[in-house]
């Protein structure tokens, strides 16, 4: 594997990094905009307040998101295995 494909397999890591995390920080960004919101509406500045619905939002997102993330890091690790593995025969004579 020569340079470019190393900077295009770290490039997809990335792509990849980023389409699995989106998920659930658009959900805790979300969730936590709207606890702030009510709390502030109500001035009542309770820390388990702010978490609760958070971590009920993430285990949401996980349980519909799940496949889709699982899917695409199998699927990334598909292709950095046989990357490797091209890699591999490419140096051998």
């Amino acid at each position: 594997m020569n340079l470019g494909g190393i900077l295009d397999l770290w490039r997809e890591a990335l792509a990849v990094a980023v389409t699995v995390a989106a998920p659930f920080l658009l959900v805790a960004l979300a969730v936590g905009l709207v606890t702030s919101l009510l709390q502030a509406a109500t001035q009542m500045q309770e820390n388990v307040l702010a978490f609760v619905p958070k971590l009920c939002g993430l285990a949401l997102a996980l349980l519909l998101a799940g496949n889709f993330v699982l899917d695409r890091l199998a699927r990334f690790t598909t292709t950095a295995i046989e990357s490797a593995a091209t890699t591999g025969h490419e140096g051998r004579p």
